[in-house]
Parts: structure tokens; C-alpha cells; sequence
């Protein structure tokens, strides 16, 4: 059994209102990202719950991925958002990840993905849902798998990098 550690991987695709935001780990079953994974699954709290991504009802995606809303959810449309279109959306991507050998088929039994995924209090369009968390998990587990960005990468960009919610007010 080939062993990965603890990979971590951050995307963000699309336009406000439905804005994804993805922050994964993928790691050892038994490893810190399996006792993170079943401690997540385990203990749920109001407006924040937690649950495995699935292509449909009864058809698992593996890696087995456990969804974390990072928005508290309060109402009917935030929910059909995070348990439809964001969770089919991950569930997606962590499919054609493997497919595409991003991550390795031979890896799936032996790790976890855990996937905070934040949908917007203001989103509505289901499509756009989708489309935007598909790229941003896609895009994280890329970055995850291949270590990106790079302390290199990091320390050569990091006096020109501006943060998108971040306004200096001077």
C-alpha cells in the first residue's frame, strides 16, 4: 500500500453570487486525514452538515470524500445548493480526477478527501453551482496531488499578491 501522507489542495473559480471557494485535504485512511475525516463525519453541528460526496444515491465516489459546508445553512435553497449541485459537483470531480490520473486508481481505498466547499448565502443558479465546485475541486485536487504551489512559487509572488476581499484602506 503506497502511502501520501497529507496533501492540501485550495482552488477558487467563478463570479459572485456563485462563487466556489474549495479548501481539500486528501490523505492516509490511516493517517491524520482519516481520524480528521471520521471525527468530521461523526460529530455534526447545526447548519454546518457534514456528508460524503455521491454521484447519486448509493453510488459512493472513491476516494471517499466528505463534504464540509464552511456557510452555515439556513434555508431550503442552501441546502438543495450544497446537497445537489455542490455535492454532485465534487462527487464529479473526484470521479474524473481519478480517471484522468490525477489521482492514482491504485490510491482509492487507501485515502480520504475532505473537502470544505462554500457556497455563497446570495447563490441561486444550480448550474453555475455545479459548474463553478466542479472546476474548484478539480483544480484542488490537481494542485493537492502535485504539491502546488511551490514554496518557490510562494515566495517569488508573494509582494506582488493581492487578496480579492481584502481593500487596504490607506
Amino acid at each position: 500500500m503506497a502511502k501520501i501522507g497529507m496533501r492540501f489542495g485550495e482552488a477558487l473559480i467563478g463570479e459572485e453570487p456563485e462563487i466556489a471557494h474549495i479548501d481539500l485535504i486528501i490523505g492516509d485512511k490511516d493517517g491524520p486525514a482519516g481520524t480528521g475525516f471520521a471525527f468530521g463525519l461523526s460529530h455534526q453541528t447545526y447548519g454546518h452538515t457534514k456528508l460524503f460526496a455521491v454521484l447519486t444515491p448509493n453510488l459512493l465516489v472513491k476516494p471517499v470524500t466528505l463534504l464540509v459546508p464552511k456557510v452555515t445553512i439556513k434555508n431550503l435553497n442552501q441546502a438543495g445548493l450544497a446537497f445537489g449541485s455542490a455535492q454532485y459537483a465534487v462527487a464529479k470531480a473526484v470521479a474524473d480526477a481519478v480517471a484522468e490520473g490525477i489521482i492514482p486508481k491504485d490510491l482509492v481505498e487507501d485515502v480520504v478527501i475532505i473537502c470544505g466547499v462554500f457556497i455563497h448565502p446570495k447563490a441561486k443558479d444550480p448550474d453555475k453551482v455545479f459548474r463553478y465546485n466542479y472546476e474548484a475541486t478539480k483544480l484542488a485536487l490537481k494542485r493537492a496531488m502535485s504539491r502546488e504551489p511551490s514554496i518557490d512559487e510562494i515566495l517569488a509572488r508573494k509582494d506582488e499578491a493581492t487578496h480579492p476581499l481584502y481593500k487596504p484602506t490607506r
